[in-house]
C-alpha cells in the first residue's frame, strides 16, 4: 500500500482528492491538514510515501514545507495549485508533477501514475536532486521578483516558525543545526552555516568565526579583549566574540564603517 497525506488550506481541493484517491486500491490516506505547520509535523512523524501539497497556504507555502522536510525521507510530491503560472515545464518531464485546480479524474491519474513511476524508482539520490531543483525553480517563479522577502523556516519550543531575515541578529552553527538568534530567542534549522549565508545575502552579515554569522544592523557595542578578538554586543542583548582566524577579516571590516574627518 500507498501511504498518502492531504495536505490544502481548502476543505473542498481536501475532498477532492480524497475522493480520487478513494478509487484507487494501492492508496491509503493517513493524514489530511489544512495548515502547513500541522501538516510538517504530521509529515516528520510518519513520512508518507506519497504527499498531496497545495503550494498556496499558511503560515508557509508548499514549497517552503517541501524544502523543510528531511531529504532522505521525501515522499514523490504531487503539487495542487489554482495558479498556472506555478505549473512550470519542468514538471512534464520529471519524476513529481503538479495538479492545475480545477482537475478531473483523468488528469489526477496521469499525476498519480507518475507518483508510482518515481516510487519504484531505485535511484534515489537523483530524485531528491531532482525535486531541489524543480523547489528552486518554483521559488524563483511562484512570486514576482519585486514581492519577495527572504525567509527562512525554523523551529522553536516544538514549532515550526517563519522568520524574516531582517529580523536575524546572529546565527551559529551547532552540528547538524544551525541556531538563529531573533531578539531574545534562539530559533533552530535542519542546515548549515554555509546556506544560512546563502539565504541572508539581503542583510550585511559579517562572518566573525567558523561558526558565527552576525547581522551587523543588530550590533550595538564592539569592544577588544586583550587577545584583540572583537567582542560583539547585540539589540537582543547576545554577546559573542570574533576568533583569532577571523581577526583580520573584521577589523577590515570595522574599519570600513569608520567615518573619516573633513
Amino acid at each position: 500500500m500507498i501511504d498518502v497525506i492531504i495536505v490544502d488550506d481548502e476543505p473542498a481541493g481536501r475532498r477532492t482528492v480524497r475522493e480520487y484517491c478513494a478509487q484507487e486500491m494501492d492508496l491509503r490516506i493517513v493524514g489530511e491538514y489544512g495548515d502547513s505547520e500541522s501538516a510538517i509535523a504530521a509529515i516528520r512523524a510518519r513520512p508518507p510515501k506519497l504527499l498531496f501539497l497545495d503550494i498556496q497556504m499558511d503560515p508557509f507555502d508548499g514549497i517552503e514545507l517541501a524544502r523543510a522536510l528531511d531529504p532522505g525521507s521525501l515522499p514523490a510530491i504531487v503539487f495542487v495549485t489554482a495558479y498556472e503560472t506555478h505549473a512550470l515545464a519542468a514538471f512534464e518531464v520529471s519524476a513529481v508533477d503538479y495538479l492545475l485546480k480545477p482537475f478531473d479524474q483523468d488528469r489526477f491519474r496521469k499525476a498519480l501514475n507518475r507518483a508510482r513511476l518515481r516510487l519504484t524508482d531505485s535511484d534515489a539520490a537523483e530524485q531528491r536532486t531532482v525535486l531541489m531543483g524543480l523547489l528552486a525553480q518554483l521559488e524563483r517563479s511562484a512570486r514576482p521578483r519585486t514581492e519577495q522577502r527572504p525567509r527562512l523556516l525554523a523551529e522553536l519550543a516544538g514549532h515550526v516558525h517563519v522568520l524574516d531575515a531582517a529580523q536575524v541578529e546572529m546565527v551559529e552553527s551547532d552540528r547538524n543545526y544551525i541556531a538563529i538568534r531573533v531578539g531574545r530567542d534562539n530559533y533552530h534549522a535542519r542546515s548549515t552555516l554555509q546556506q544560512a549565508e546563502a539565504a541572508l545575502q539581503s542583510e550585511p552579515m559579517l562572518r566573525i568565526s567558523r561558526s558565527c554569522l552576525v547581522n551587523m544592523n543588530f550590533v550595538r557595542e564592539v569592544n577588544r579583549t586583550l587577545r584583540g578578538d572583537f567582542i560583539f554586543i547585540l539589540a537582543g542583548g547576545a554577546t559573542i566574540s570574533s576568533s583569532e582566524g577571523f581577526r583580520g577579516k573584521v577589523k577590515e571590516y570595522l574599519q570600513g564603517l569608520k567615518i573619516s574627518g573633513s
